[in-house]
This record gives C-alpha cells, structure tokens and sequence, in this order.
C-alpha cells in the first residue's frame, strides 16, 4: 500500500514484500517467513574466584511453548581448565563446541600442552567473529583458569565481542540473575588504574550457593529454565562436576 492508498499491483504468482503472495487467481495470500534460527531457551552463569571458577547451565531445551528435551547439556570442557557453556540456538552452539573442541585437539598435538583459556577465549572471538554475516546464534561463556591460576570469565556477544569479568550471564534467565550477581558481587571496573582484580573475594563454597539459589529463583520465572542445571567447578586441579534438580514444570 502506498502513501496515497493506491495498491501496489505485483504480477501474479510472485511474492510482495511481508510474505504477501499474489496467486494466479488474484487473492491475496499471506504466509509465515522462514527463518535459519530457533532460540531454544536455557540460561547459564560463570563466576571467577581467586583460584576458581564456577561455570553452570540449565539443561532444559525448548522452542516456542514446547520442552523438546529436559536434559540437554549446555556446556563443553574443552580441556582440564577451560569450558564453554552457551544458549541459544542448539544447531549453532553444538557446531560451534564441537568446532572448539576440534581445534584444541589440533593445538595439543602441535604444542604439546592445552590451549591456555585466555588463548581459547581469544580463539572463540575469532571463531564468531570470522562467521559474522551468517553468524552463530549463540551466547557465549568461558570459564576456566589462567596461567596464574586465577579465576577467568570471558562474556561474549553473537559476533565475537568479548570481555574479561569476574562474572556472567547469559540466555533466558539473564534479566533474572544477572541483577543478583550485581548486588552480590560488586565486580571492580574494568577502567580503574592501576588495573584491579575482576575476581569476586568470596570463597568456593559461598560462590556455589549464590549460584544455585539464582537458578532456583530463575526457575520459578523464567519457563525456558528448569528441570536441572549442571555445574563445573574449575580449579589448578582439574573440573569437578554437579548438578541440581530444579523445577520441572
């Protein structure tokens, strides 16, 4: 339709702008526009500690107002201090894991020792930077430890912008935790000089009940989070693994 309500005349059989179809007979038709992406829900969070990290992520996948499966996994150890949990789009973050993991099989047998998370955080960057005009529709976390031993949280955007923090979150549950880790957290800025540390002062155990009581308050709100959420806590000494039941309806 024009400014001056005349009708834009389109030949029959070809498709107008929106999905409106002229058939052969002259009516009208409008269909639904396809599109590559699904957001299949799930929330994950990653808190870095002086000499820890602790990455976690619900396992409830879903499309629209239908749970497709209550026990899908989020999160990728990618070698003995670094993993990558996402949300988003499955097909995508499973590809982009998968190609991670792939690439730190060809770096260990080239160097003979694991990629660094700082190196890994940067190799992800690159990943989904490099795929921007089709990008991957993910949301990314990496968590692991340094080459000090300290703590390291990596927050990404969909094309490959990235941040060092002291914590995260991401996916469908963000709007809900993420002010709680604020309050709790209170993270230094990254702009002060001298630098200071990101890392929250809170010791390993304090830090894993913040966190299993914000998946507990985002399960009760949010209905792309429940069933159960999985944790690893990273340290020099490799990952420990947990998980949480949370509400399944």
């Amino acid at each position: 339709m024009m400014s001056g309500g005349a009708q834009v005349a389109f030949p029959m059989g070809t498709s107008g702008p929106l999905g409106v179809h002229q058939s052969a007979s002259g009516v009208n038709r409008t269909h639904a526009s396809w599109s590559p992406y699904d957001n299949n829900g799930g929330t994950t969070v990653a808190v870095a500690g002086e000499d820890y990290c602790i990455i976690a992520a619900s396992v409830r996948l879903s499309s629209g107002f239908s749970i497709l499966t209550r026990e899908h996994t989020r999160m990728k150890a990618l070698n003995s201090k670094c993993v990558i949990a996402s949300s988003g789009f499955q097909a995508d973050f499973q590809t982009l894991q998968k190609l991670l993991a792939a690439r730190q099989v060809m770096y260990q047998h080239s160097h003979n020792k694991p990629m660094s998370c700082t190196a890994m955080a940067q190799l992800l960057s690159n990943t989904l930077y490099y795929k921007r005009f089709f990008p991957y529709y993910t949301f990314n976390l990496v968590g692991g430890v340094d080459a000090e031993g300290k703590g390291a949280v990596f927050t990404y955007d969909a094309i490959g912008s990235y941040e060092r923090v002291g914590y995260s979150c991401q996916g469908s549950g963000k709007d809900l935790i993420q002010p709680v880790l604020d309050n709790q957290l209170k993270a230094a800025s990254p702009l002060l000089v001298p630098p200071q540390s990101s890392a929250t002062a809170l010791q390993k155990e304090e830090a894993l009940d913040l966190i299993k009581d914000a998946f507990v308050a985002a399960g009760e709100r949010d209905i792309y989070t429940g069933d159960e959420v999985e944790i690893c806590i990273i340290t020099k000494d490799g990952i420990e693994q947990q998980t949480m039941p949370l509400k399944k309806d």
